[in-house]
């Protein structure tokens, strides 16, 4: 009987080819999306590969493969047109975002161009200053090389997965393009509308699960052309029914297009989601200590 790691790993599987096959065994490399009723590993190429859990003669589970700076870069684009605050701008390479009354992802400079450098940062300090706004950096790995000694005072993790068509409607769950008052009286959060609802090119669904969860979905594109759904805003009493609530929004999210999602997380617990793994970790700094 194999141990089937958490979905969303990476794997290689050798399974049994339908007899005559020569040769009678091949592999599968990727990471495992579904073990029942068949297995299903998505390779490094985008296919699904499927066979019956009783071929499979053998499994290793593998580390992720390395992520590239320009996929970093690109999940950021995308990541940053998803919560976008209500007010933004472009200085030297980074984006600006406001969002008062919102969490740091909307009140935030990110380095998003190439071209971004610290010298930028007097002038984001007074940008945000003319707002009334505490300045921050959002500094995700790789993009930007902060002196030394800067202190990090709040980070994240940058959790991906990959979505799947699906033609079920979970009975449980309602969506809705914006937040209505049973989702708001889940949510509880002083978070205005209009940055709930904010959003860059892209397209939004609220979801709300009677089990008492709500969650956020924004659909967007990065510029490498990967159209990503981000999951946000969630509100839960316990991981299955956020798990069934993410399985909800992700599958609308496929039927518009996406093929890859992600989630920031703050601690571990996060990680229980099916199919979720670390990309990369993003740092919030204080432009006040980089000047």
């Amino acid at each position: 009987m194999v141990a089937w790691p958490d979905l969303g790993t990476r794997v290689t599987v050798r399974y049994r080819r339908p007899a005559g096959s020569i040769p009678p065994l091949t592999d599968a490399v990727g990471h495992l999306l579904a073990v029942d009723p068949v297995v299903r590993v998505r390779t490094k190429t985008g296919a699904v590969v499927e066979f019956a859990p009783a071929d499979v003669v053998a499994l290793r589970i593998l580390t992720d493969a390395p992520v590239r700076t320009s996929q970093i870069r690109a999940l950021e684009h995308a990541a940053a047109a998803a919560w976008p605050g209500v007010e933004r701008a472009w200085l030297d390479g980074w984006l600006l975002r406001a969002g008062p009354g919102a969490g740091l992802a909307a009140n935030s400079a990110v380095p998003l161009d190439i071209s971004a450098r610290v010298s930028a940062v007097p002038a984001i300090v007074d940008w945000y200053d003319r707002r009334g706004l505490t300045p921050w950096l959002a500094i995700p790995d790789r993009l930007l090389r902060l002196p030394p000694g800067v202190t990090t005072e709040h980070a994240e993790r940058v959790l991906v997965r990959d979505v799947l068509s699906s033609g079920e409607t979970d009975p449980s769950v309602t969506l809705s393009p914006r937040p209505d008052d049973a989702w708001l009286g889940i949510y509880r959060r002083a978070t205005p509308i209009d940055i709930l609802t904010a959003v860059i090119d892209g397209e939004l669904m609220f979801g709300t699960h009677r089990g008492g969860a709500v969650a956020r979905a924004a659909l967007t594109n990065a510029p490498d052309g990967t159209r990503w759904v981000g999951l946000s805003a969630m509100r839960a009493p316990d991981g299955q029914v956020a798990a069934d609530l993410c399985e909800a929004l992700l599958a609308w999210a496929a039927r518009r297009g996406a093929t890859r999602g992600y989630m920031r997380a703050h601690d571990a617990g996060a990680t229980n989601l099916p199919g979720f793994r670390l990309h990369h970790r993003r740092r919030y700094v204080r432009t006040m200590d980089t000047v």
